[in-house]
């Protein structure tokens, strides 16, 4: 699931923002101020952020200036010079929206800056694997014919293997990326959930998910 850190003081304009995301399915967490923001970030670690520029105690440009790491960033202010869009650009924006702007605007905005970064399909678009097929906006998975239930975990950490194919990820690193870096589970949690998804996604005749002794696991689609 999408994760986005929206960053605005305005309560009015945060609660409608967050409402028209997470209609859309994506997982929203909301700060007030930069030092919160900043906290959420870190904390868990965002996959796209608006941020407004006039943010109390933290600037929005100051925020972006001390993202713990590299994610999509869209400015949501008043601020609508052409030097302020420059400045924004410069910190490595991807979109700046002025307000007033129309919800389903920024939502539009918002998917488009997750496609260009590759974080999100194309409107419609399946992953079709080999006796498997992923629908990541309805965060379903149909195995030949019939529909296998994961947990949001083990469809996460599906879709992140599958992203990153024949990538080798370490456990710890499995837990980082996909529980998240404050997460107090130990390598046990991704042995039991890879079990379990290995065995939910068996019906396909195929085996996807791969050890690595003495490393970890990788994800590599079979070729006939």
């Amino acid at each position: 699931m999408i994760k986005i850190l929206l960053a605005e003081d305005e309560d009015n304009i945060r609660e409608v923002v967050e409402l028209y995301l997470q209609k859309e399915g994506f997982t929203v967490f909301t700060a007030a101020d930069g030092e919160c923001a900043l906290e959420l970030e870190a904390q868990y670690r965002p996959d796209l952020l608006i941020l407004d520029v006039m943010l109390p105690k933290l600037s929005g440009w100051e925020v972006c200036r001390r993202l713990s790491r590299s994610a999509p960033v869209l400015f949501l202010t008043a601020k609508g010079s052409e030097t302020d869009k420059m400045t924004g650009f410069a910190l490595g924006a991807d979109d700046y929206i002025t307000k007033p702007f129309s919800p389903r605007e920024l939502v539009a905005r918002v998917k488009a800056v997750l496609r260009r970064s590759g974080l999100l399909p194309e409107a419609g678009e399946m992953i079709s694997l080999p006796g498997l097929t992923i629908a990541p906006l309805l965060q379903t998975v149909t195995c030949g014919d019939q529909q296998v239930q994961l947990s949001p975990k083990e469809f996460e950490l599906l879709l992140f293997l599958i992203r990153h194919p024949r990538t080798v990820f370490s456990r710890e690193q499995l837990l980082n990326n996909v529980w998240g870096y404050d997460y107090d589970g130990d390598d046990r949690t991704v042995d039991a959930t890879i079990k379990r998804l290995r065995h939910k996604i068996a019906c396909s005749g195929y085996h996807y998910i791969h050890t690595v002794w003495g490393i970890g696991y990788k994800f590599e689609v079979p070729v006939k």
